[in-house]
Parts: C-alpha cells; sequence; structure tokens
C-alpha cells in the first residue's frame, strides 16, 4: 500500500472498527472519501435524499447494535443529513455522521455553503468534531465508535474539510478496545430486593434498553419467579412475549388507558431500560409519589415525576439475573391483570370482521398481525397510524415493531424498511406508511428497488396529516390547514419497479397482504383508512374506570 491521504485513512479506520456499511449522496466536497471507498470492505449505498441515508444507518444500528455511517457533502447536505442524526441520537441508535467540509482556508470568512458544522451538530450528537490534521484521524475514529456504541447509544459526527482530505496521512488504525460489562453494587442490589419484597403489587415499565441489552430472556425470568406484570413503552414492545399471562401490553398514549389502571394499583414500579423520552413520567406517575427502582445502563435523568429509591446501573442483563438469583419465589393476584389483558385484546379482535370501508384502523392491524409471523418486523412511520400500531399491534420479540418516539420524525419508515431487510433478508419487513409521511421520503423506493430489497409498503391514506386532525378536534373541536392532495400511489409505486395494490373493500386486505408477502418483491398497497375512529378512541379513553 503506498501513501494514504487523510481520506483514505479515515476510511481504512473505519474497516479496522468494524464499519460495514455507509449511506449518502456524494458530493464536490467529499471526493476524496468517495474515491477512497472504491477500494474499501464498506459498501457504500447511494440514497436519494441525505436523511433518506441518516435513516437508514439508524434503523441499522437500532437493530444490529453496530454503527453504521452516513455521508453527506457540507451546508445542505449536511443540514439534510441531520433530521435522520438527530432521530437516532434520541432513540440511542448508533450512528457516524460524517459531512464534507469547505477548506480550512475558507472558515474564517462567509463562504460558498460554508457552516459551522460542529457547532450545529453538537446538540443533535453524543459527541462530535472536525478533523483538521491527518495524524488525528485514527484517535478520532475509535473515539466516534465507542461514543456511539457506549450506553447509552447515539449518533456522532465528524467533519472533514476537502483540503484536510486530500492531504497526505502517514498514521495507521489503533488497535480495536473492548469494555467491561459492569454490575451494580451489593450495596444498591441489597436495597432493590429489600423493596422488591416490601411491594405488594410491583409493576414492570420495559423500555427499549432491554432490546438493547438483549435482556428480554432476563426479563421473562424476573417476570415468572416473582410474578410481576409488565408494561412495555412503543420502543420496548417485545420484551415479553405478547401471549404472556403478565404481559399488560403498551402504554405511551396520552391520557387514560387500560393500563392507567397497573399503574394506580403498583406501589413500587420497576423500569426495566427505560429512557425518559419514550414516555413521560408524568403520564404514570403524575403525583410523583410511586416509588421507582431503576434498572438500566445510565443513572437516571433527573425529573420530579421519576423519584428512584434505588438505582441499578450498569449491564441491565447481570443486574436482572442478579436480581431473579437473589429473589425468592413469589406469587401474586393477576385477576387485575387479565382483566386488563382481556379488555385490550378484544378491542382489536372484535374488528377482525369488519367490512367497513374506507377501512377502520384496528382491522388494518388486525389482518397486519394475522398475516405476519412473530420474528417479522414492521416498522411504522409518524402519524395517526403510529399511536393505533403502538396502542394495537402486540409482538413477541423486542425489536419486530419499530416505532420512533424520541425525536420522532416523519418518512423514517420506508428507508426503515430498507435498511431493516438488509439486516434480516430472512424476514418480511413491513413499513406502515401514512401518505404525509410516506411523500417526504419515498423517494427512496428506489434505493429499495435498485438493491433488490423485498419490502412492503402498507400506506393508511387518509388525504391529510391526520394525526395533527385528531389533535385539532380534540382541543379545538375543528381543523386548520391539513388536508394535501396526491398522487395516484399505484401509479407512483410501479414507476418505481414496486408490484403495487389498491384496496376498495375491507375483505381485500388481508389477502392481498398474503400475496405480497408470497411475492419476495417490493410491493405497495394503498388502503383508504377511516379515521373517524380517533375521536372515537379519544372518547373511549377518557371513559375507561379503574
Amino acid at each position: 500500500m503506498g501513501v494514504l491521504n487523510t481520506a483514505e485513512l479515515l476510511i481504512t479506520c473505519l474497516e479496522n472498527e468494524g464499519i460495514e456499511y455507509m449511506f449518502g449522496v456524494p458530493g464536490e466536497e467529499n471526493i476524496d472519501l468517495m474515491d477512497a471507498l472504491i477500494d474499501s470492505r464498506i459498501e457504500f449505498i447511494v440514497t436519494r435524499h441525505e436523511t433518506g441515508a441518516a435513516f437508514m444507518a439508524g434503523t441499522y444500528g437500532r437493530l444490529t447494535g453496530k454503527p453504521a455511517a452516513c455521508l453527506a457533502t457540507l451546508g445542505p447536505g449536511a443540514t439534510n443529513l441531520m433530521t435522520g442524526v438527530a432521530n437516532a441520537n434520541m432513540d440511542n441508535s448508533p450512528l457516524i455522521a460524517i459531512t464534507g467540509q469547505a477548506g480550512l482556508n475558507r472558515h474564517h470568512k462567509i463562504s460558498h455553503q460554508h457552516y459551522d458544522l460542529v457547532s450545529m451538530y453538537k446538540p443533535v450528537t453524543k459527541w462530535n468534531t472536525q478533523i483538521k490534521s491527518a495524524d488525528t484521524v485514527p484517535e478520532i475514529v475509535q473515539k466516534a465508535v465507542e461514543q456511539s456504541t457506549r450506553e447509552k447509544p447515539g449518533a456522532v459526527h465528524i467533519d472533514l474539510p476537502e483540503d484536510v482530505a486530500g492531504m497526505e496521512a502517514a498514521g495507521s488504525p489503533l488497535p480495536v478496545r473492548s469494555t467491561a460489562k459492569v454490575k451494580a453494587s451489593e450495596q444498591n442490589m441489597n436495597k432493590a430486593l429489600e423493596i422488591i419484597n416490601r411491594a405488594d403489587h410491583p409493576l414492570i415499565l420495559a423500555g427499549n434498553g432491554i432490546a438493547r441489552a438483549g435482556a428480554a430472556k432476563e426479563l421473562l425470568e424476573l417476570v415468572e419467579k416473582q410474578h410481576i406484570p409488565v408494561v412495555q413503552t412503543f420502543m420496548g414492545k417485545g420484551a415479553l412475549p405478547r401471549d404472556h399471562e403478565r404481559n399488560l401490553l403498551t402504554a405511551g398514549l396520552s391520557g387514560n388507558d387500560y393500563i392507567t389502571c397497573g399503574f394506580r394499583e403498583a406501589d413500587l414500579i420497576i423500569t426495566a431500560g427505560f429512557d425518559m423520552a419514550e414516555y413521560p413520567p408524568q403520564n404514570w406517575n403524575p403525583d410523583g409519589r410511586t416509588p421507582i427502582l431503576h434498572v438500566d445502563s445510565k443513572e437516571a435523568e433527573v425529573d420530579a415525576y421519576y423519584p428512584p429509591a434505588v438505582q441499578i446501573t450498569g449491564c441491565i442483563r447481570t443486574n436482572l439475573t442478579a436480581l431473579t438469583q437473589s429473589l425468592p419465589s413469589q406469587t401474586r393476584d393477576i385477576e387485575w391483570v387479565k382483566n386488563v389483558r382481556t379488555q385490550a385484546l378484544q378491542e382489536l379482535s372484535s374488528f377482525q370482521e369488519s367490512e367497513g370501508f374506507p377501512v377502520k384502523p384496528q382491522k388494518i392491524i388486525a389482518d397486519l398481525r394475522d398475516v405476519l409471523n412473530e420474528e417479522d418486523i414492521v416498522i411504522s412511520d409518524v402519524g395517526a397510524h403510529k399511536m393505533w400500531m403502538a396502542r394495537m399491534y402486540h409482538t413477541s420479540h423486542p425489536n419486530t415493531c419499530l416505532i420512533s418516539n424520541g425525536l420522532a420524525s416523519m418518512g423514517i419508515a420506508v428507508p426503515g424498511a430498507a435498511a431493516a431487510k438488509m439486516v434480516h433478508p430472512e424476514r418480511t419487513v413491513v413499513a406502515v406508511c401514512g401518505d404525509g409521511g410516506f411523500q417526504m421520503t419515498g423517494a427512496e423506493l428506489e434505493t429499495a428497488v435498485r438493491m433488490n430489497l423485498p419490502v412492503i409498503i402498507l400506506l393508511w391514506r387518509d388525504n391529510g396529516y391526520g394525526l395533527i386532525e385528531w389533535h385539532q378536534k380534540r382541543y379545538f373541536e375543528r381543523t386548520s390547514h391539513i388536508s394535501f392532495g396526491n398522487p395516484d400511489f399505484t401509479e407512483l409505486a410501479r414507476a418505481y419497479g414496486l408490484k403495487a395494490y389498491g384496496i376498495s373493500h375491507a375483505k381485500e386486505l388481508k389477502p392481498v397482504m398474503e400475496e405480497a408477502v408470497s411475492l419476495q418483491k417490493p410491493v405497495l398497497i394503498d388502503c383508504p383508512v377511516d379515521y373517524s375512529e380517533n375521536m372515537k378512541l379519544t372518547e373511549k379513553l377518557g371513559n375507561i374506570l379503574c
């Protein structure tokens, strides 16, 4: 190998740290990086928009626990990339963002497309920096990877000026380092055991950290030994199998719901892998008086409604196992748990035979759940459909229903589904989209087709911003500026090279989804949805009594 330039050394160091994919859009200021990728083991995936590139990298990171890179040029490329980077950071998904930049000789003055990207990216990343000399590259790359993957994971950013990228570089990659698993202190563990043994009605709130830690098995062992019911956040779905008698399903909607009764019943809430952004504590501990046992990789964020009596921090798997081994077997009354489960499950099953058209949200979800296997993956975009999916699409394994609930950015589903199919080609992957979110990143259909990724796009069409309409009606009893026009989505999908179906009757939906799964090619299903059910749900939630 001859003398490397900075860009080549950067790619070599990323390879050394195990980076396999980079998603992005090439630009003038990153041509040295693009050239370095030609002979690299890193596979570069050309996307149609920088936001889509970051969504793909973030989804890859969420599913694998390993960062992928995403690349943009300076100026508008970097600002486009930022939304997906911020989304990954708030969802605690590892990601490495790389931006091209103007040469150092232009940084002291107003210059074409130049912004201080390190300052701009600081609020939306765990760590970021600019490469100003080639000899810092090995350290920067290793720190970036470690910061991205260390609990809690997130996004990091490396800015590479175009003149630095072409400079001669003499360094080499650093040896890859490993990190040790941390067990909670014996003192805190003893306190935790004491408050669990003292509780009559403990409740576990399982979050995204269970999936990140691969701790579903350890959580199940604790539940079965102590017979403690579990409720999951939107991002914690699948922490406990959906058919388990102690599974109180999903919490996260504001206001009353069936699970509100569970929180009111609890005299101890054990949060396991819970991230504060998933479900504000004020919603489930409104007076801040219910004691909390915090089991997570990091200490709890300060919050008036989240008063940890004890904090068990470190490796979630290790600490859950330690709790289980030290606690006695316990039998607890489950009648109220059965009642909550029965009501929640009946609400979904009662719509299985619905023939209303446009199709009821509950019907769409019931059919989708019937068609997919337990390990298949659904990724929900953001909109009214997200609230229905979060509440009613029940899962048995972590990361089989992906919902972004930190930044909660519209447009994640189509590029996210493409990345999910890359990670799990053996599984069916479905993107559940509204027509608003779909149009924001729908150009990534071309990316999916070009890469031969047989994803299914299940489009809930209502010709407007349904979630905003829901809130407007709830608070003002009227709507404002939420309607828009749509193309013929089936023709649009066919133009991109997808197989496309339009649903004209509720009874068509399930057979069409079954056919889409069997085709093993990219498919779009255009399904009109009846969002009059939104306000009916609001009324129903308001009438739930514990």
